[in-house]
């Protein structure tokens, strides 16, 4: 008799862990990098039993339908300004509205791999004036960048997911007048100590993967990596 966990996966049905997973980020239970990480497994998960595994520390499906997102009223947005100098947000921190960020002969740093992103797409405005905005977001993002750079440069760095897979979406209106404006992901930043290295140590072992993570587990100090854009 087939073990119920080994019968194979459908599209519908990884399709609903993936919503599940979104609703649980706009509730604040999973992080940007979290939400990423696990939506990439969900789309390449071939069992009912590996879907389950992605979603077990989660709340049941009360089958209720998800409250919508509200806009931000008269289009509120949260300011990280570096004058001659720098500011840099990362580690845990929430996103319910839209971010802008300002170099003026200054750096600026936001890291969103540890945020609680309570909206469905994060929308990001950029401005660098003979300085430098870093963006860092998880491998797995869709990135939308648009802009103007005049004697400067704007750019995108990031391990997109496969066209079609519904993903967090990141969406950057960057302006660079001899600065630059970059977004980055995982694989070009310093490394990211959390706690989903663990849970990614269990998919791996469910699949029979040797583990080889990228990134050290908690309490490991992290290494300085050639090719790295920190």
């Amino acid at each position: 008799m087939t073990d119920p966990g080994d019968v194979r996966a459908s599209d519908a049905e990884r399709e609903a862990v993936v919503e599940r997973l979104r609703v649980a980020s706009v509730d604040g239970r999973l992080t940007l990098a979290e939400l990423a990480d696990r939506t990439e497994a969900a789309y390449t998960a071939t069992t009912r039993a590996e879907l389950a595994v992605i979603t077990d520390d989660l709340p049941a499906d009360s089958g209720l339908a998800p409250a919508p997102v509200r806009p931000a009223e008269g289009r509120k947005r949260r300011w990280f300004v570096g004058v001659m100098g720098d500011t840099k947000r990362r580690g845990t921190w929430r996103v319910d509205e839209e971010l802008g960020a300002v170099a003026v002969m200054g750096d600026v740093v936001l890291d969103l791999r540890e945020a609680e992103v309570r909206t469905d797409m994060v929308e990001i405005t950029a401005v660098s004036v003979m300085g430098d905005v870093k963006i860092i977001v998880p491998d797995g993002v869709h990135v939308d960048l648009e802009g103007v750079a005049v004697m400067g440069s704007k750019r995108v760095d990031v391990q997109e997911a496969p066209r079609g897979q519904k993903v967090p979406v990141v969406r950057v209106r960057a302006y660079a007048v001899m600065g630059d404006v970059k977004v980055l992901g995982d694989s070009r930043a310093e490394p990211l100590r959390r706690g989903l290295a663990a849970w990614r140590e269990h998919w791996n072992r469910l699949h029979g993967i040797p583990s080889t993570p990228h990134r050290p587990l908690p309490g490991t100090p992290p290494t300085s990596l050639p090719g790295r854009d920190t």
